[in-house]
């Protein structure tokens, strides 16, 4: 009798041991591993301009329809000249970076051949005639800023392809080269 005793208390023992080690295996098996977690990524909102998906336009001169159109965000300077109807007969196309972005608020001005306007870069803000357009301004626009050279200007069209554009002045800060004074001298001068 006492050897059945004995042996329910190894079979007991031996039960419990592997319960615990089932238990323990369940737990570690069951448990997220931190390396497949990614870390959160924390995005900076800016808080200057909100992000839309609508932008408005102002196509005039050698178009159909010259007016003012809604366009998405991500649209081109050919999106926008097909949306006033294409351009005429008389359009000088070659003075437009038709790949270009458009900006929200942005005048693109479609030149005629041998018209007056055809001697400036339509569609091109200058200092002149606006602020430059950072998310659609080309490397001899961002050049042409004072304070800002050939290489800078190249960073900002880098920052700009690599960011998706910029959603405010305030991200110029961001980019190599310019710093808060070149900054405050730009802003009048600039447009996201």
């Amino acid at each position: 009798m006492a050897e059945l005793l004995q042996n329910r208390r190894r079979l007991l023992v031996a039960e419990v041991v592997a319960v615990l080690a089932l238990a323990l295996a369940g737990r570690v098996l069951l448990r997220p591993s931190r390396a497949s977690v990614p870390p959160p990524i924390h995005v900076a909102k800016s808080a200057a301009q909100p992000k839309t998906t609508q932008l408005y336009v102002d196509v005039v001169g050698a178009v159909h329809r010259p007016g003012l159109y809604r366009v998405g965000a991500g649209a081109r300077v050919a999106d926008a000249v097909a949306r006033a109807g294409g351009p005429t007969r008389k359009a000088e196309l070659e003075l437009l970076n038709l790949a270009a972005l458009v900006a929200d608020g942005e005048q693109i001005v479609v030149p005629r051949r041998g018209g007056a306007g055809a001697a400036a870069v339509a569609g091109a803000s200058s200092a002149s005639s606006g602020p430059v357009h950072l998310n659609s301004a080309t490397l001899d626009q961002l050049d042409a800023l004072p304070g800002v050279g050939p290489v800078t200007a190249q960073k900002i069209v880098d920052y700009r392809t690599q960011h998706g554009g910029f959603g405010s002045v305030d991200e110029l800060d961001a980019v190599p080269g310019i710093g808060p004074a070149r900054l405050a001298d730009l802003r009048p001068l600039v447009a996201p």
